[in-house]
């Protein structure tokens, strides 16, 4: 490997402890058949929209959507979205560096719930292009506090990009199936079979006393990654998660036969991560990157 390389398609799995923006600029471009991210929701921020209606710019709904003026649509975001300006400050850049990983048969999935998610898809329409756009996810689960004064919000928003809309990966009959819910309808064969996924998931969240959880706070189900890793990657594509958390798209990953990058600077997450793949084989590398180890940007 080279001295200066954080990653090579030689390397072992691994989790990159460090700042992301900074690690992912060292990758290579082009490498990665699949990121799924799950980034911060924001969701400290919802009284904050009211104004949102009122700063439309005449016809600045359409910039950006037919070309790639990326300098173009950050603007309008600017200035339509007000008080959110330092969340997508601090994502916008990370979403950039994705594309360029992605290899041309590559997919993006995005995870968010209701709060950011329209902000993230004018955004990645202008950096993709809009027939990149694959599918909007919804996956509706049924736990938690319900509110008494609106609908209780029981889902997350997962978007899916692909790098070229005319040249992707997509295997739908490798993902995992679900039960019909109403089987009686169907033949007994294909009850037991049981149905391809549409873009709504019916799953529950992590268990709090289950055999799953980690004790991260923020746990994604391996069953969403599971469905998510068999779709948009084959045997042996690496995979790369910049937000990693608890470590469940490594884990995804390394059941299924593919290889991982995570990348996470949150001492709970190496912590949660150390411990969820202690036993794996090979092992999984952990590396600590220091900034002022880094090579300057391509």
């Amino acid at each position: 490997m080279n001295a200066h390389a954080i990653w090579t398609p030689e390397s072992p799995n691994q989790v990159l402890i460090g700042d992301n923006l900074p690690l992912l600029t060292q990758l290579p471009s082009q490498s990665f058949q699949l990121i799924y991210i799950d980034p911060p929701f924001n969701t400290g921020k919802v009284q904050r929209r009211q104004t949102l209606k009122t700063v439309y710019a005449p016809g600045g709904s359409h910039i950006g959507f037919q070309g790639k003026s990326y300098q173009t649509l950050k603007g309008m975001v600017t200035a339509y979205r007000d008080d959110f300006e330092d969340y997508w400050a601090f994502l916008e850049p990370r979403l950039t560096q994705a594309w360029r990983l992605l290899t041309p048969t590559g997919t993006l999935y995005l995870h968010l719930d209701y709060h950011e998610v329209h902000y993230a898809k004018v955004l990645l329409d202008a950096l993709f292009g809009r027939d990149c756009f694959l599918n909007e996810i919804i996956w509706a689960y049924d736990y938690g506090a319900r509110s008494k004064r609106k609908w209780p919000a029981k889902h997350d928003n997962i978007l899916v990009y692909v790098k070229d809309p005319q040249h992707y990966y997509f295997d739908s009959q490798s993902v995992d199936r679900e039960p019909y819910m109403a089987p009686g309808l169907v033949t007994p064969e294909k009850a037991a079979r049981g149905k391809l996924p549409t873009d709504v998931w019916w799953h529950t969240i992590v268990s709090p006393t289950g055999k799953e959880k980690t004790g991260y706070a923020t746990q994604k189900p391996l069953g969403i990654l599971r469905r998510i890793v068999q779709a948009s990657s084959a045997d042996g594509d690496w995979i790369l998660d910049f937000f990693a958390g608890s470590g469940t798209t490594g884990a995804a990953a390394a059941e299924l036969g593919r290889r991982f990058v995570l990348v996470d600077n949150n001492p709970e997450a190496i912590s949660v991560m150390r411990s969820r793949f202690a036993a794996y084989q090979p092992p999984v590398e952990f590396r600590s990157i220091e900034p002022s180890s880094l090579q300057p940007p391509a």
